[in-house]
């Protein structure tokens, strides 16, 4: 009896050591899909904070201007335009129209730079009261388009309730900000390029000659 339990467990031991690497392959796995799963979570943790970093840089950086009309007299009136972002830009056109006109009534090309966090004034009075004839009440619209980073921008439509009468501005006063931000502008080419930093919009009236006034800058919250 003795040798019989003997040999049982030589027998035993034997199956016992014949299943032990296959033991650590199952450990090995199952280890192995832990620090899987881990790796996972870490990389979309990781995911996720990079896109939160991007953007809250795209945020900060990303061009933004602001437009609007001042009235300095019964036959004058200044754009403001103001950049909200840290980057500066180059203002390249600035479009007037009516909205009620599908075409921009007055366009008006620039090539000046605008410091981040600084307002560029330009009197605009003709030009107003050339999109809006001697008689008219309601609103007009100022868009911008301008360089940044490399970029092509334009804002959206700024509006403005205006009132003239016999050719004097009686009120003018803004009327909202615009829904969407400023946006990139797609080009097809140089010539694209070219062609649309002279006229963004459909053709229209040509411009009129104008001696265009000196630029005022000054500091916002100043």
């Amino acid at each position: 009896m003795p040798l019989q339990w003997i040999n049982s467990f030589r027998i035993s031991l034997s199956t016992l050591v014949s299943y032990i690497p296959l033991l650590a392959t199952v450990v090995t796995c199952m280890f192995s899909v832990i620090l899987a799963r881990a790796t996972l979570r870490y990389v979309e943790s990781t995911d996720k904070g990079l896109a939160l970093a991007r953007e809250g840089f795209e945020r900060e950086w990303s061009p933004d201007l602001h437009i609007k009309f001042e009235r300095v007299s019964a036959t004058e009136a200044n754009i403001v335009v103001t950049n909200l972002a840290k980057s500066s830009v180059l203002l390249q056109l600035l479009q007037l129209r009516r909205l009620s006109h599908a075409v921009p009534s007055e366009r008006c090309r620039l090539n000046d730079p605008l410091v981040g966090g600084m307002t560029w004034t330009q009197a605009m009075g003709r030009r107003i009261l050339a999109c809006t004839a001697k008689d008219f009440e309601g609103p007009i619209a100022a868009s911008m388009t301008f360089y940044c980073a490399g970029r092509m921008f334009r804002t959206d439509w700024f509006r403005s309730q205006i009132q003239v009468r016999d050719g004097r501005i009686l009120s003018l006063e803004p009327s909202n900000i615009p829904a969407r931000r400023t946006r990139v502008i797609e080009h097809k080419g140089p010539d694209r390029r070219r062609e649309f930093v002279q006229d963004v919009t459909a053709s229209a009236a040509p411009d009129k000659p104008d001696k265009k006034p000196n630029g005022k800058f000054f500091v916002t919250g100043a």
